[in-house]
């Protein structure tokens, strides 16, 4: 009796030894971290075949950086959607601003309204300024008021900006009234997502990181495209030098791509833009995506 337990316990222990557990959306995350980008789109591959949504926006990421996956926006796309329709909110605000810049704004705009009713930040500003400008949906300068006002409130700089830049041109009464919309759709909103997302973070590479290229399918429609009356601010500086040195930092963001610097001297500083932009939607939707880098819209004269 005692051999056949101890028998019996070693196989349940060999049984054990031989077992691991499959690996994780976090398991991924860690192999990204570390710059195994190839094992880290493998896992999330894994996982979001199987219908997870925090992998499937994982690979969608990984595919729109051409990090251990060819740069692909299609698959991007494809990859953001599966999310997106899970109701995961960072995939509904990466896959309307994948679509915006490709041009289909109309599909883009539903993505976005669904994230901004959820409060996302970057969501809320390029919906509202949308709405404020009539761009792709009926202009109404109130509520594209609110939702900017919702995005500002919540420390987006590019909102903050484009909040100011509203004051100057809306009446007092009409500011009221947006605020007061802001209110009652911020109670009534559910609550956006707060579960972080490490790749994201990782993604947009820290100072002293390398800045992926953006996807080449990508590339190419930004040229294609690169021409309007706007443009994006992103400082003023005591010397040109120091505006070259942002720009080439900046310069290899997918929000930038296909656009050009320009140095404008007033004074004895040196205003750095980039551009041109078709809209100042679409501006706007650079700035979101720059986001913690201050930038706002600017109509080039």
């Amino acid at each position: 009796m005692r051999l056949r337990i101890a028998v019996a316990i070693m196989a349940a222990s060999l049984a054990s030894a031989g077992h691991t557990a499959a690996p994780t959306v976090k398991a991924g995350v860690e192999a990204w971290q570390r710059g195994d980008h190839q094992a880290a789109a493998a896992i999330w591959r894994n996982l979001a075949e199987k219908g997870d949504a925090d992998a499937a926006f994982n690979l969608g990421q990984a595919f729109r950086l051409g990090r251990g996956v060819p740069a692909d926006s299609a698959e991007a796309k494809r990859w953001f959607e599966r999310a997106a329709n899970k109701g995961h909110v960072d995939a509904q605000v990466s896959l309307g601003l994948l679509l915006f810049d490709s041009g289909d704004r109309a599909l883009a705009m539903s993505w976005l309204k669904k994230a901004a009713a959820k409060g996302e930040p970057r969501a809320l500003l390029v919906v509202g300024t949308a709405l404020f400008n009539g761009d792709g949906v009926p202009q109404d300068p109130v509520l594209g008021y609110a939702y900017v006002s919702r995005a500002a409130a919540q420390g987006l700089a590019p909102a903050k900006s484009t909040l100011a830049e509203m004051d100057k041109v809306m009446t007092l009464e009409e500011r009221q009234k947006g605020v007061a919309m802001a209110i009652d759709m911020a109670k009534a909103a559910a609550p956006a997502s707060e579960k972080a997302r490490p790749v994201t973070k990782v993604a947009e590479a820290g100072p002293q990181q390398k800045k992926p290229a953006a996807p080449v399918a990508a590339t190419a429609k930004a040229q294609a495209v690169a021409r309007g009356a706007w443009r994006v601010q992103l400082g003023a500086f005591s010397t040109r030098g120091a505006a070259e040195g942002l720009f080439r930092k900046l310069s290899g963001s997918a929000a930038l791509s296909g656009r050009q610097p320009y140095y404008i001297p007033v004074g004895k500083v040196t205003r750095l833009q980039a551009g041109p932009f078709e809209s100042r939607a679409a501006a706007a939707s650079a700035c979101a995506r720059l986001a913690p880098q201050p930038c706002f819209t600017v109509e080039a004269r």
